[in-house]
């Protein structure tokens, strides 16, 4: 019997070469720079990943709830950008862009590191070349610090989070949460995470692989479930507990109490950050900004048209590159300091609750305030 590695190795070859291969020959993209058998591999990734939340993460929401839904119509757009995203862009984006992006670094040295990166772990300390699951270890603990900080800039540059609000937009968050983002957000997240990996001389077999563990991670810590780790474990570890805090709707009487758990597998980063936040109960989630929460009324196109718009209101701004929280203008998408806005003012769009009506003000105005928008 074949062991698991040699199984999985000719799944790869048999996808690659009766699939991927021809499929990119009829659409003449065969002759670019990569191995069909990457992408082979990042559509078994996905199928693994899409079966493990179908299966596992997506009954766990039926029988344990957060909350109770009588209707889950607003996650339909999300499991439908799921699978896009995880059978189609993804391995797309990994084949024509990531994979010959990385041979920009050039003369790879097996010996030392499969990117030939000078930063490479293994090169720099060459014991790792003896422990796989210690190199494998340390490049997740890489990879997951540098995610938390990006997260953390997410938020606080005014024009990335016009990108990233379209993911904290959505009032149901379930388990097909994690992949809802605009394709500029993903485009970016996944340019400096690769470029990380390559610098730390990560192969592109062992880069996939920690994507899957991450996004895995992800998508459970998204679930509709009331599943915590316990004291010692959550202070390690990111559950759906702890995540559901960082998507929580604004509180007006606390308002800086979401800007929380960044964290995407390691929750110590936030400890270590005074950024985390424990023993508060289940919140609904989604966004005080009607501007942004008006997202919830479209399908996949609108909602990356929505956050586009968004974008690009912010990005030409000099206050979109102003750190801070802000909500948009209705009419030209310009950052408003949350600061300027009266919170209680904002929609809380619990079921049952009428979505307010909020007035901007004039630039010139400026009370002291915090936050609101995620």
């Amino acid at each position: 019997m074949s062991s698991l590695p040699q199984l999985w190795l000719h799944l790869v070859d048999w996808l690659s070469s009766h699939a991927v291969a021809p499929t990119l020959d009829l659409l003449h993209l065969g002759k670019l720079s990569g191995d069909p058998r990457d992408i082979a591999a990042s559509l078994l990734i996905a199928a693994l990943q899409i079966s493990i939340i179908g299966f596992i993460f997506r009954p766990l929401e039926t029988w344990f709830p957060a909350e109770k839904w009588s209707d889950r119509k607003l996650t339909l757009v999300d499991r439908n950008y799921t699978l896009m995203m995880l059978l189609g862009i993804f391995p797309l984006f990994t084949y024509l862009i990531l994979m010959p992006f990385s041979h920009l670094f050039g003369g790879a040295d097996a010996a030392t590191s499969s990117t030939g990166s000078p930063l490479a772990l293994t090169h720099w300390m060459p014991w790792f070349n003896n422990h796989p699951y210690a190199l494998f270890a340390t490049y997740y603990v890489v990879y997951d610090f540098v995610y938390y900080w990006m997260h953390r800039t997410q938020h606080a540059l005014p024009w990335w989070w016009a990108l990233h609000s379209m993911h904290h937009s959505t009032r149901q968050m379930s388990c097909w949460t994690n992949d809802r983002g605009n394709l500029v957000d993903g485009f970016i997240q996944s340019m400096i995470l690769a470029v990380v990996g390559l610098a730390m001389g990560v192969d592109p077999d062992e880069f996939a692989w920690l994507m899957l563990l991450g996004e895995l991670v992800q998508n459970f810590s998204h679930t509709n479930t009331r599943f915590g780790f316990g004291r010692i474990l959550e202070h390690v570890f990111v559950d759906p507990k702890f995540h559901r805090l960082h998507h929580m709707l604004v509180d007006p009487e606390r308002p800086g109490l979401h800007n929380c758990n960044y964290g995407q597998v390691l929750s110590i980063w936030d400890v270590l950050f005074g950024t985390s936040l424990y023993g508060e109960p289940l919140r609904p989630t989604g966004v005080g900004d009607p501007v942004v929460d008006a997202d919830n009324n479209y399908g996949l196109i609108g909602l990356h048209w929505a956050s586009l718009k968004r974008f690009w209101g912010t990005v030409r701004r000099l206050d979109g590159w102003k750190p801070g929280e802000v909500a948009f203008s209705p009419d030209d998408y310009r950052p408003i300091p949350v600061g300027e806005l009266d919170l209680h003012a904002l929609a809380h769009h619990l079921p049952g609750h009428v979505h307010a009506q909020v007035t901007v003000p004039a630039p010139t105005d400026a009370p002291s305030g915090e936050s609101a928008a995620a």
